[in-house]
């Protein structure tokens, strides 16, 4: 009841403070004002801008390998439903999250008038949670509605945000908050850069879009923080803009999305890593080796470097760096601001081309198939896993120690970088916790 009372109590004091400059005013000019007014029913609304992109929501239901027969066949029977967004009307182009359509066989697509489509899938990236669906229609007579797509980095916290999807079973819904933050990053392993709102999201609104006040797509929602019981805290999370296009760009023209990187392989600080190096912040992404030769030597960077700000982007960490660099094409040059030995320094580094290295091996670090593994009191100790990387989908996780890579023992980094160089399958022997646990890296 509290948190009821305490957010009827700010919308009526949004409603007041945005009915001041009304006062006295006539119809004509309240029509003309940018105030969200509706002179004609008398009430303060958002309806019109963003009911045009109320249709091209979706509701998106997966359907995968039934477990038992069914009149003598094996019929996909649905096993998730989310939300998803028309961004290409003409194309029948809905994005949503990876999490949505996984180990989908068949996908339909429900629009908010009555008619439903089946869907091919174009692909996903897991490292973003984002899929791209293409509604399959069997002739030009099919009419449908897209959503306006606007850069992300013109947002401001404080902006308001319209969350709308298909929760907990319902129909279409739109909540209402504000932009809580921007460049959230540390949720899980994956390429982290969300716009994080209060705007109710829950079970269902998964994939569906976030809007802005005029209705336009800012950015996809994917994730909540909830204190218990999988409901809506007011924290929820959204694969911005910025990010979206380009994904949905490679899916769609190549079928996969492919990384560029700078040859820098980079950890996280937080408060230990912090006090090791000397430093009074608690964010940014640590420089832990440079790869011989790469984009990021030539730049002047070196091991120890702690990157504060990517194209005038604040980092919070690794991710953040990541998810930079990842949707940037080669050849294209980053601004980047560090700190070393307390001084701050700039440098300018150049995206290589993504494959350019299987396996980088510096002084103290290497880096291969999305791992990076350092060599530790106790062996080899994997201290960070790319998010979307086949170590990351195998289920590698920092800490690991690897002892054996298909039965070989690996005593020191020449070791793993030979042993995982190449092509081809590698089973990995690890402890974890004090646990054998072994992994397979396609």
């Amino acid at each position: 009841m509290r948190r009821s009372t305490h957010r009827a109590y700010g919308l009526s004091i949004l409603a007041l403070a945005m009915a001041v400059p009304l006062c006295g005013a006539s119809a004509a000019h309240a029509n003309q004002d940018p105030v969200p007014y509706d002179a004609e029913r008398g009430v303060f609304s958002f309806a019109r801008g963003l009911e045009k992109a109320l249709p091209a929501v979706v509701q998106v239901t997966t359907l995968g390998q039934s477990e038992g027969p069914s009149s003598g066949q094996n019929e996909p029977r649905p096993i998730s439903s989310g939300s998803g967004a028309i961004i290409d009307a003409a194309e029948g182009i809905v994005v949503t999250n990876n999490h949505v359509v996984e180990g989908g066989r068949k996908f339909t697509v429900d629009l908010t008038d009555g008619r439903i489509f089946d869907a091919v899938l174009v692909g996903v990236d897991k490292a973003t949670d984002l899929a791209v669906l293409r509604i399959e229609l069997e002739d030009g007579t099919h009419r449908l509605s897209g959503i306006e797509v606007v850069d992300s980095d013109q947002l401001r916290t404080g902006d308001l945000a319209f969350a709308v999807g298909y929760p907990l079973g319902l129909d279409q819904t739109l909540t209402m908050g504000v932009i809580s933050g921007l460049g959230r990053s540390g949720m899980g392993d994956r390429i982290e850069d969300y716009i994080q709102t209060d705007a109710a999201v829950n079970s269902g609104n998964s994939g569906g879009p976030l809007l802005d006040s005029r209705g336009r797509l800012i950015g996809i929602n994917t994730s909540i923080l909830s204190g218990g019981g999988g409901g809506n805290d007011g924290i929820a999370f959204a694969v911005p803009s910025r990010i979206l296009m380009y994904v949905v760009g490679q899916l769609r023209t190549v079928g996969e999305v492919r990384r560029g990187s700078t040859g820098a392989i980079l950890g996280s600080l937080n408060a230990e890593r912090s006090r090791d190096l000397g430093i009074g912040i608690v964010r940014g992404a640590v420089i832990e080796n440079v790869a011989p030769g790469s984009s990021a030597e030539a730049a002047g960077l070196r091991r120890g470097d702690v990157v504060t700000r990517i194209q005038n982007r604040p980092v919070s960490n690794a991710g953040t760096v990541a998810a930079t660099i990842g949707i940037a094409e080669p050849g294209s040059r980053l601004e980047v601001v560090y700190l070393r030995d307390g001084r701050e320094g700039r440098a300018t580094v150049e995206v290589e081309s993504p494959g350019d290295r299987s396996v980088v091996l510096g002084a103290e670090v290497v880096a291969a198939r999305g791992l990076s593994a350092r060599a530790g009191t106790d062996g080899l100790q994997v201290f960070a896993v790319e998010g979307g990387s086949v170590a990351a989908a195998a289920g590698l996780e920092a800490g690991d120690l690897i002892r054996l890579v298909d039965d070989t023992p690996v005593r020191g980094l020449d070791d793993l970088a030979e042993a995982l160089a190449g092509d081809g399958q590698r089973i990995l022997s690890l402890m974890r916790g004090g646990e054998p646990v072994e992994v397979i890296l396609p």
